[in-house]
């Protein structure tokens, strides 16, 4: 899951059962039969709808999908240099069409309005609890573009990059205004995962309602990074999703909680738990673990539960976020319930939505078992702020 912009009408930019008895239902089971029943072929508007069993083909399906709506290239991750700074930060890049309609013979590739692209760029200094963000909001063409061919994506002074000579190493490139600087090179030391069923990611139970959800949950990183007058080199690991779609969200949900978590033992979790309007969780929401070999076991909304540990008002926009986070589950590989805290590195770790009219949590986290670290985490909070169902319908 993840978040697009409000302009012209954009939105953001989102396992068995044993051992489970320990753990309450957190939505109504007579829901879920609705998630099962076919998807539509395109949405009223005339984008496509992602269908089961999809034929990827890479490098091509690493770029962009222009016959869908809404899609994001979303990079968040944890790097170190040389004095033990820890460091983390977050790159995304959206692309969103506009209405289908008949493009004018007047029209031009270097400036067109049927498409337009987001980009946010955040960095946290954990050491002196900085944190810097940034968003771009600029229509395809002359200082945005997303090739759909292979993973090219440029908006404004950002990049993201396969290599020339090899497809797997991807080149990150971004500004924080004057103030910070990264260039990253990102290798996957693990396959790619495409999570939910039948390669389908369901968010609800509208036809439409669904994604291709594409994930790289370890990418070596390293490169330099510059903090004002100082440029250091820097190594880590980051997560990066890709998810397309045509529309994320139904009437009766109002955001979503997510999180990616990378485990010392080589294991990872995605998961995500979407919000309806009366506070419970939608039957569409879904934990997904991720083994050290690749291979993915997945939870229903029922077989997880998604706690606040206590509350953070952010003194920027007053919305109330449900900080630190407690994750409750079964781990696949002993079949128990086990129970994690996700405790954020820093609390101020919220984007203003400055571009999108849309302010959400996006941090860096530590996770912990029984008082231990275990992990590191980006968690995202959406939907405090704003309601988030009419821009991702």
């Amino acid at each position: 899951m993840r978040l697009l912009p409000s302009l012209v009408t954009f939105p953001y930019l989102f396992i068995g059962n044993v051992g489970l008895a320990q753990i309450p239902p957190t939505a109504a089971p007579q829901k879920q039969a609705a998630l099962d029943l076919p998807l539509a072929k395109e949405t009223d508007d005339g984008f496509q709808v992602p269908s089961p069993h999809p034929k990827f083909q890479f490098p091509r399906d690493h770029g962009s999908h222009p016959d869908f709506k809404i899609e994001w290239w979303y990079l968040t991750g944890h790097l170190f240099g040389p004095q033990n700074e820890r460091l983390g930060y977050q790159a995304t890049f959206f692309r969103r069409s506009g209405p289908k309609t008949p493009v004018p013979s007047s029209h031009s590739e270097r400036f067109r309005s049927d498409e337009i692209h987001l980009f946010h760029a955040a960095l946290l200094d954990e050491r002196t609890g900085t944190f810097l963000h940034q968003e771009q909001l600029l229509r395809t063409g002359w200082n945005a573009q997303s090739s759909a061919t292979k993973l090219s994506v440029q908006i404004g002074d950002a990049s993201l990059r396969a290599g020339e000579t090899d497809p797997e190493l991807f080149l990150l490139e971004s500004h924080i205004r004057d103030e910070a600087h990264f260039n990253l090179q990102l290798r996957p030391t693990k396959p790619l995962v495409v999570f939910g069923k039948d390669g389908i990611s369901r968010k609800g139970d509208s036809p439409t309602a669904a994604s291709w959800y594409l994930t790289f949950p370890r990418l070596r990183t390293e490169g330099s990074l510059r903090i004002g007058s100082r440029t250091i080199p820097v190594h880590g690991e980051t997560w990066m999703d890709h998810e397309i779609s045509s529309s994320q969200l139904t009437g009766e949900q109002s955001g979503w909680d997510w999180a990616g978590i990378q485990f010392e033992d080589g294991r990872e979790i995605m998961t995500y738990r979407l919000r309806r309007k009366d506070g419970s969780t939608d039957p569409a929401s879904s934990l997904s673990w991720v083994s050290a070999d690749g291979k993915t076991t997945q939870y229903s909304a029922q077989e997880f539960r998604w706690e606040a540990d206590g509350k953070w008002k952010s003194p920027h926009t007053s919305a109330q976020y449900p900080l630190p986070v407690r994750l409750t589950c079964t781990d696949p590989a002993t079949g128990t319930p086990v129970e994690f805290l996700l405790k954020p590195i820093a609390l101020d770790q919220e984007l203003g939505g400055s571009k999108s009219g849309l302010a959400y949590w996006e941090g860096a986290c530590r996770v912990l078992r029984d008082g231990k670290v275990v992990g590191s985490a980006y968690v995202e909070l959406t939907g405090y702020s704003n309601d988030l169902s009419e821009r991702l319908k």
